[in-house]
């Protein structure tokens, strides 16, 4: 994921938060904003109740991951905030439940892995 393609400013995380309600399915929930930009924003918000600093830069960068293996629809901003559940889960469960969640709330245009 590009550097571009990033949420991080407090006020964004909160406007967002604030006046979308979430899209929850185990292990996350993703609030997802509509645009006039022709990009993408992601932003990932990992509590410090979980766990400690190296778990959370972990986990996203595992989330990061899964990110960039899709393409995803023009102008979203869209938040992914990570539930205890993930930490009950193995990569590729909780790859499995970003994708649905994504297919879910129809933003994903394909599958980069997709066979043709």
């Amino acid at each position: 994921m590009k550097k571009i393609n990033v949420l991080k400013e407090n006020r964004d995380f909160n406007r967002i938060i604030e006046n979308i309600k979430p899209y929850k399915y185990k292990a996350f929930a993703v609030y997802l904003e509509e645009t006039k930009e022709n990009i993408n924003h992601f932003g990932i918000s990992v509590s410090k109740k979980l766990i400690n600093a190296v778990g959370r830069n972990k986990i996203k960068r595992q989330i990061r991951q899964m990110i960039s293996k899709n393409t995803y629809k023009k102008n979203i901003n869209c938040i992914i905030i990570v539930r205890k559940s993930y930490l009950n889960n193995n990569y590729i469960n909780n790859e499995i439940d970003l994708y649905e969640i994504f297919n879910k709330i129809n933003i994903i245009e394909g599958d980069k892995n997709e066979k043709k």
